[in-house]
């Protein structure tokens, strides 16, 4: 599977990995008559999810050692098996050692192996939300995998998005949190205008046709391709290995081919379209839990120069805000999967949230 590591979901293309080095069981929970936040409703909703580890239960027979991991828009959960990730978290002694927790790891609605437009409603697929996605993502916990509360809730860029909606809707089945590359504000600005962009230019190709396209329309696929590349990126990092005219032309038309492999229109569509509604900032005094928020500083998509991350930690009452630094090693937007710029963070928010 090819591994997408930047941008909103890692949708910069990354070498493939083997998810064998890692002892995972996959299954998927099927949720009867979803009923989504717009009236629509299917009749099957199909949430596929991976784990690591096995189920703890306390003296009460609950499970206590639950970690959930939320990826990105374009993403799925088997993101999290790439090495720069996994290998610096869940080997022995390392702060999720799976001989301890019980990790998992769902594709969202719209995504991986979940149910999503592609798989025949096209564009008759219904218009989900990030209020619809965690709806599901708590059903496949409670009624799927039996886990009432959460020890640990990690999301990056849709996947942290997710996780202050999570931290609102439901503070008390969250024992941690720890969202990375994302602000808990409205989608507008620049933020919802490049968005759009891509939903236009893949609606405006006249090879879309209305969603019901034999083969991908390809202007408007290269026209998303071109946007998310950018968006993705790392200025210190791109800058340094590929200064000269040449190679960074051609590393940019390798980046952007990446983008488009195997991607599909109206996915992505509902992808960016998904985010339409999302801002928390209103409710954020009753994430009460310890919350470590980390973003970076090449990040694109959520600019640190907005000053809005510092004021908006300051109001959930266990919130510590981290910015990284950029540097020519962090990955913009994409620094989010880099465990050994935050692995750190995470060992003392476990610590803290005991």
């Amino acid at each position: 599977m090819r591994i997408f590591l930047a941008m909103l979901a890692l949708l910069i293309a990354s070498p493939v990995i083997a998810e064998t080095q890692w002892p995972v069981t996959e299954g998927d929970h099927v949720i009867r008559d979803f009923a989504f936040g717009t009236g629509e409703s299917l009749p099957e909703l199909r949430i596929h999810y991976r784990t690591l580890g096995t189920p703890h239960r306390d003296a009460e027979g609950r499970i206590d050692n639950a970690v959930i991991v939320l990826h990105g828009t374009g993403g799925s959960g088997a993101q999290f098996l790439a090495p720069q990730f996994a290998d610096e978290l869940f080997g022995p002694g390392q702060p999720l050692d799976i001989a301890r927790y019980y990790v998992i790891l769902p594709d969202g609605i719209g995504h991986g192996g979940s149910s999503k437009p592609s798989d025949g409603l096209r564009a008759r697929f219904p218009r989900y939300d990030y209020a619809d996605m965690v709806e599901a993502q708590r059903r496949l916990l409670v009624e799927g995998l039996g886990v009432e509360r959460l020890r640990l809730l990690m999301g990056t860029s849709m996947g942290c998005m997710h996780g202050f909606i999570w931290g609102e809707a439901h503070p008390g089945m969250v024992q941690a949190m720890m969202p990375m590359a994302c602000l808990p504000i409205e989608i507008a600005g620049l933020n919802r205008m490049w968005r759009m962009m891509i939903i236009d230019g893949l609606r405006g190709d006249p090879g879309y046709a209305g969603g019901d396209y034999e083969t991908q329309p390809a202007q408007g696929m290269r026209n998303a391709a071109n946007l998310l590349t950018v968006a993705g990126a790392a200025p210190l990092l791109f800058q340094e290995q590929w200064p000269e005219r040449e190679a960074a032309e051609t590393e940019g038309e390798r980046r952007v081919a990446a983008a488009m492999e195997g991607r599909d229109a109206n996915d992505m569509i509902w992808h960016f379209d998904s985010s339409r509604n999302y801002n928390p900032e209103p409710g954020l005094e009753r994430i009460t839990m310890p919350v470590t928020w980390i973003n970076s500083e090449d990040d694109f998509i959520n600019p640190s120069g907005f000053g809005i991350a510092e004021r908006l930690a300051a109001r959930m009452p266990g919130g510590r805000f981290v910015l990284i630094p950029e540097t020519t090693e962090t990955r913009g937007h994409g620094t989010h999967t880099w465990a050994r710029f935050w692995r750190d963070e995470l060992v003392a928010l476990l610590a803290r949230s005991e």
